[in-house]
């Protein structure tokens, strides 16, 4: 199972990590998205299917899509509260990051309900990677966090998306409409309960420094016993 040793932050989002045997995610670290530039560079989308509207979505070859990126995840690392939460991975192979993984809570204390949202340089797609990097991050919200339903949504055409959740126990669980290249398009949406997860469990993923993150996202730790 890979090992990643990192310094400590003294921000305890930072310090998680998921490691299975193919890969790690690890909290998106400065230092960690400066290595990730060169990748993000790399991903201009110039074909379908065509992602969302959003920084992340890399449609122009600018500096500015890239300070656009950064800022969302700096963004997103400071609104940090139980109401709300966004965790930020980047996902290492072999010490090389080649995309990211997040994981967003709203309300979780009350609902238990997480969402993901991923994505991965084009030089290491079609090989699985996908799907084990959905896997590391849904075992963190469910045995980590003890989850109690995960979502996920992409493009009607997003097919290797839809196949991801699909072959991991996702069950359909209707459609939304959101925009791409400033037109309308179907999003299919999936939901997969803890009872469905817990029928393709793994035992060979490893969670690191759960615990110190559980008072940051308002979660009560596990009871003791």
């Amino acid at each position: 199972m890979p090992t990643t040793a990192s310094p400590l932050s003294a921000y305890p989002p930072l310090n998680v990590q998921v490691h299975t045997p193919r890969l790690s995610l690890l909290g998106a670290t400065d230092e960690l998205l400066e290595r990730l530039v060169p990748t993000v560079r790399k991903g201009v989308v110039t074909q379908p299917p065509w992602p969302f509207d959003d920084p992340m979505s890399l449609y122009e070859d600018s500096p500015e899509r890239e300070w656009g990126w950064l800022q969302g995840v700096w963004r997103g690392r400071g609104r940090v509260s139980a109401s709300h939460w966004r965790l930020y991975f980047v996902v290492v192979i072999d010490g090389e990051p080649v995309g990211m993984q997040d994981l967003i809570g709203t309300d979780f204390a009350k609902f238990g309900t997480v969402t993901t949202f991923s994505w991965l340089s084009p030089s290491v797609r079609g090989d699985g990677l996908g799907k084990e990097m959905r896997q590391a991050v849904l075992h963190l919200a469910f045995d980590g966090l003890a989850a109690r339903e995960a979502s996920s949504d992409a493009f009607f055409d997003n097919h290797p998306s839809n196949r991801v959740s699909q072959a991991l126990g996702y069950v359909p669980n209707g459609v939304t409409w959101d925009t791409r290249r400033g037109e309308s398009a179907e999003i299919k949406q999936w939901r997969l309960t803890r009872e469905q997860w817990i029928k393709r469990r793994r035992n060979d993923i490893e969670l690191v420094a759960v615990g110190d993150c559980l008072p940051v996202l308002g979660i009560d730790p596990p009871p003791l016993g």
